[in-house]
């Protein structure tokens, strides 16, 4: 059964003079690389930062522009300024020999 207090299986109950003692055999160990580890660390910070900062103004340069436009999306009209889209009701001229769209009920 679990007690309230333990953390990991193998360290129960482990009290602040632990995590110190702990700490310190691990500052002994590895005391010289720390530095190494602690600028390595900090370069990494400082380029994911750098990396977030070009992309939020990136969105933001997008944001700024004005939306395209879109000449093509008019609809086409004849000369007589008709729509000459086709609809559902109306056949589609084919070339001779295939088959048309017919009418929808026909």
């Amino acid at each position: 059964m679990l007690t309230a207090g333990a953390t990991l299986g193998f360290l129960p109950n482990l009290g602040p003079m632990e995590y110190l003692i702990i700490g310190g055999v691990m500052l002994l160990l590895f005391g010289r690389r720390l530095p190494e580890v602690g600028r390595s660390l900090g370069q990494g910070i400082v380029q994911f930062k750098k990396g977030l900062k070009d992309i939020e103004e990136d969105v933001n340069q997008a944001a700024d522009r004005e939306p395209a436009k879109f000449e093509n999306a008019k609809t086409p009209l004849n000369a007589s300024g008709e729509d000459v889209r086709v609809s559902r009701g109306e056949g589609v001229e084919t070339p001779a020999g295939e088959a048309g769209v017919r009418p929808a009920g026909s």
